[in-house]
């Protein structure tokens, strides 16, 4: 990893730290490669955390880049959208629970980092836009994600208006869970990081996977026999027995000891 992005193991929790804060931790294509590098390669980690250096949390594509991507031929501008997309898809289908904390600005696809993190708590400061339109762009790699988290009906008012709205407004509209002062930006983080200690990890990962197919696909009896399964096969797992003989026990489990 460059010094653009930091990447440290602790206590068994990746921390993987934007750090531009020159460039209010806009990314390029070689940031998008490190960053989707360390969100495949997480090693022993039960836990990420997903945070930035500086003022802003991410001001989205780096506008250099953006030019200089610009005045490439339609398969390079292909292929170089389609690494921000496997970015985001690598966040958001991370094995691992993903804490994103949000110091400041997020803009543009520094939205999308934000809407593939699955707890996210934001400093009442913190502002966010999806701005692309204002640059003649559209938010398209990051917008599954966005819709997703803010829903279609607030999604298609930011992506149109290219409004800026408050860590408050986040909050309402899904796409932060915790708002809190920047000095309890930390507290927060640490609080959710305890409670993820005590859970399974298999368990955490395969609740991602289950929820986000049951958001994305209509009840079907498909979709029905797929739960059912998913419940059947972790039930029996070496994970599923030992979490539920150590609650009969009255002990911890392994994972937690």
């Amino acid at each position: 990893m460059t010094g653009n992005l930091l990447v440290e193991s602790r206590d068994g929790v990746r921390f993987v730290t934007l750090n531009r804060p020159d460039r209010h931790n806009a990314f390029d294509d070689a940031l998008i490669k490190e960053l989707t590098e360390a969100f495949s390669h997480l090693g022993e980690a039960r836990a990420v955390v997903l945070q930035s250096t500086g003022k802003s949390f991410s001001a989205g594509g780096d506008l250099a880049w953006m030019k200089r991507m610009a005045g490439n031929s339609p398969e390079d501008n292909l292929r170089d959208a389609k690494a921000l997309s496997g970015l985001m898809e690598a966040i958001d289908t991370c094995p691992r629970p993903v804490i994103g904390v949000v110091q400041g600005a997020a803009y543009g696809g520094g939205v999308g980092l934000v809407a593939c993190c699955d707890l996210v708590v934001a400093a009442e400061s913190a502002s966010f836009c999806l701005s692309e339109v204002k640059l003649g762009l559209i938010p398209a790699a990051i917008s599954p994600y966005v819709v997703r988290a803010l829903g279609g009906r607030q999604a298609r008012r930011y992506a149109v208006s290219a409004e800026i709205f408050t860590a408050a407004v986040a909050q309402a509209s899904g796409l932060v869970h915790e708002v809190v002062p920047a000095d309890g930006l930390e507290k927060v983080r640490d609080l959710w990081l305890g409670k993820l200690a005590a859970n399974g990890p298999k368990a955490m990962g395969a609740a991602k996977r289950l929820i986000r197919r049951a958001a994305d696909e209509p009840l079907t009896d498909a979709l029905r026999d797929w739960t059912a399964a998913q419940i059947a096969d972790i039930r029996a797992s070496d994970e599923g027995r030992e979490g539920v003989s150590a609650f009969l026990e009255k002990r911890k489990p392994g994972w937690s000891s």
